[in-house]
């Protein structure tokens, strides 16, 4: 047949993701890969903790999803051939959800069963499953659950493309990735572009993360015998595949939650498989910009196997093996000013020679190098990448649209074949960037955007003793936007500013935030108080007022306020998480493990990965109710490194 390009709708089980947090992104979720340490050398050039961030302002959290599921209507979009089968999910964040070898009948990727989500990204809502495309900063991406924008056009030959593009606000870059499918090809093309459009040198970071089955006997297959890891709290380059007396590349061997960055040599092509007992599996090959492979695996201890069944029904467990710009996670790399960075990647079936477990992994990895180039894959890509440069800058027919923020720029030079909607809220603070003038909402209205930043911050400062004088909304956002330069003194005046011209809810959020980050926890308990005075009815709003006071340990307030919440409120998860910690730290146990054990046990639908709240306080009110150290029960146990 020829290729063809679909748009349908899929029914699927769903929990509801829920509205944005009405707070801005302050203090940030807890990323693993910016708390390392390293022992490297000098020639590894793995750009150690560059690009970090705190949080993922300007983007606000997602925090208010439930664990319910229910039958919805997804729209998908549908490349096809007569040997492939790729289904993507335009709504949240484009992502690779199923690839079907339609000459076995087998999907090539883990494909969740349901889309149930947990604290897993940067902006906490991330579900499992499929090919995710990650960029701008450490973690899985902001767009994660987000609609991309959608659009078809066709290669100079004919070939129905399908698109997904965003403006990426942070790193403040346009990317787009383009895929298609060819009439005899066997393997999904997919083509990537990020543009620095600035004349800044920015950080940069792009992860190709696909969730594949975890195979029984099964195999990662790398041209690499080296790999940076984690290793007594530092990260190490170690020889594979045995380390610790473990070979990781056989991955359902390995104990913890880990991840390995293979060191693929500069010569080698580069590409990553996963095969199942039989040799059979998906192989992902790339042109050579994208340097890393890796391998995670959320290993066999109780609380990996609690992390598996957490974020799915039925699908069973997976493994992930990514493709990345950097040879590691732990760092961005620099991108040159008005610079395009574009690569290949294709994806598909792979069948190995016959006794491929007989081998070691070095004579498996020869073997699939001996096959890709005698393929001659690595050096089409590289050619096809080329012919493909004038198709990437076409205009496309939007099907599906995404955020406005990408209409605020001008993007004529690089990327005028992209195209953004305005949305309302953004035309007024268009507005304000064109006249000074911001407009000023009422104070118990949630705020509508966040736009400042440290490359604008000046511009509406010098607004502020004039246009702007009296605007509590533009001091506000002024004293978010010394967020982004970590000037909290300056935060805290123009916060204040904002504050006694009209007081608000928001003001008083940002004001306690400042105090934490700077130190000060009486003053963060006595700004979030009045901010609690304001708004105690926002679920996001009280996840992240409890969230402060539990870091200043002001047990009574928590136990205060959630009090008086109403019995919806008191149902949510972490606050009543943060009531029973209150509670024990008061000296209540007794009620503290009642209440932890009400229903079956506490359940957490945004617990953190790499947390262990919940299991510490289950162990600490038991070693004050017995005296004794206890097991920690599967309910509880999300530690995917101890225990």
């Amino acid at each position: 047949m020829k290729p063809e390009l679909r748009f349908e709708t899929k029914k699927m089980m769903s929990s509801d993701l829920g509205p944005q947090a009405c707070v801005p992104d302050l203090i940030g979720e807890h990323i693993l890969q910016n708390d390392t340490k390293f022992d490297l050398d000098e020639h590894d050039e793995i750009y150690e903790g560059f690009g970090r961030r705190r949080s993922a302002y300007p983007y606000r959290q997602y925090n208010s999803y439930t664990r319910e599921l229910k039958e919805k209507d997804i729209k998908i979009a549908v490349l096809e051939n007569d040997y492939l089968k790729a289904v993507f999910l335009p709504e949240y964040g484009g992502r690779l959800w199923e690839l079907w070898d339609k000459t076995t009948g087998k999907n090539l990727l883990y494909t969740n069963d349901v889309l149930r989500f947990s604290n897993l990204a940067v902006r906490n809502a991330w579900y499992s499953g499929g090919v995710e495309w990650n960029i701008g900063i450490i973690g899985h991406h902001a767009f994660t659950t987000q609609a991309m924008y959608t659009a078809e056009t066709e290669t100079e030959d004919g070939m129905p493309v399908l698109r997904f593009y965003e403006y990426e606000r942070i790193r403040e870059v346009p990317y787009q990735i383009d895929f298609w499918l060819e009439e005899d090809s066997r393997f999904l093309n997919c083509r990537m572009r990020i543009v620095n459009e600035s004349s800044e040198v920015i950080p940069m970071y792009w992860w190709s993360n696909m969730a594949v089955p975890e195979y029984e006997n099964g195999r990662v297959v790398v041209p690499a015998e080296q790999a940076f890891t984690g290793k007594n709290g530092r990260i190490v380059k170690v020889d594979i595949p045995m380390v610790d007396g473990v070979e990781v590349t056989d991955y359902k061997k390995i104990p913890n939650s880990v991840d390995y960055f293979f060191a693929i040599p500069e010569e080698k092509p580069k590409f990553i498989a996963n095969l199942d007992q039989d040799g059979y599996g998906l192989l992902q090959i790339s042109t050579k910009r994208l340097q890393g492979r890796k391998l995670f695996s959320w290993g066999k201890r109780q609380g990996s196997d609690h992390w598996q069944e957490f974020l799915t029904d039925k699908a069973g467990r997976y493994v992930e093996i990514q493709a990345g710009l950097g040879k590691t996670q732990y760092g961005c790399i620099p991108m040159a000013p008005h610079t395009s960075w574009e690569w290949m990647e294709q994806y598909g079936a792979v069948q190995a020679a016959p006794g491929h477990l007989d081998k070691t992994h070095k004579e498996r990895a020869e073997e699939l190098t001996s096959y890709v180039l005698k393929a001659g894959i690595p050096a089409n890509l590289e050619e096809k990448l080329k012919a493909t440069a004038s198709m990437a800058k076409k205009e496309a027919k939007v099907v599906i649209t995404g955020s406005g923020y990408g209409a605020m720029k001008d993007h004529s030079r690089l990327e005028g074949h992209l195209k953004y909607e305005l949305t309302d809220s953004l035309k007024k603070w268009q507005t304000f960037f064109e006249t000074g003038i911001l407009h000023e909402p009422a104070p118990e209205d949630i705020p509508d955007e966040f736009l400042i930043n440290e490359k604008n911050l000046d511009f509406l400062l010098a607004t502020l003793d004039q246009e702007n004088k009296d605007n509590w909304y533009a001091h506000y956002q002024a004293g978010i936007g010394f967020f982004s330069r970590e000037d909290y003194v300056s935060a805290e005046k123009e916060l204040k500013r904002s504050w006694y011209l009209k007081k608000s809810a928001w003001a008083a959020h940002a004001l306690a935030a400042a105090a934490v980050l700077s130190g000060h926890d009486t003053e963060t308990i006595q700004w979030i108080h009045e901010g609690l005075k304001l708004e105690h009815k926002n679920l996001s709003y009280l996840k992240d007022a409890l969230k402060l006071l539990f870091y200043c340990k002001d047990w009574d307030g928590i136990i205060r306020w959630y009090e008086c919440l109403d019995g919806e409120n008191q149902k949510a998860g972490k606050l009543k998480y943060y009531y029973i910690s209150a509670l024990y730290h008061i000296g209540k146990t007794k009620e503290a493990f009642a209440l932890l054990e009400e229903n079956g046990g506490l359940e957490i639908p945004d617990i953190r990965e790499g947390e262990d709240s919940i299991a510490q306080l289950y162990l600490d009110i038991q070693k004050t109710l017995t005296g004794e150290d206890v097991s920690l029960p599967f309910k509880y146990d999300f530690r995917a490194t101890n225990g």
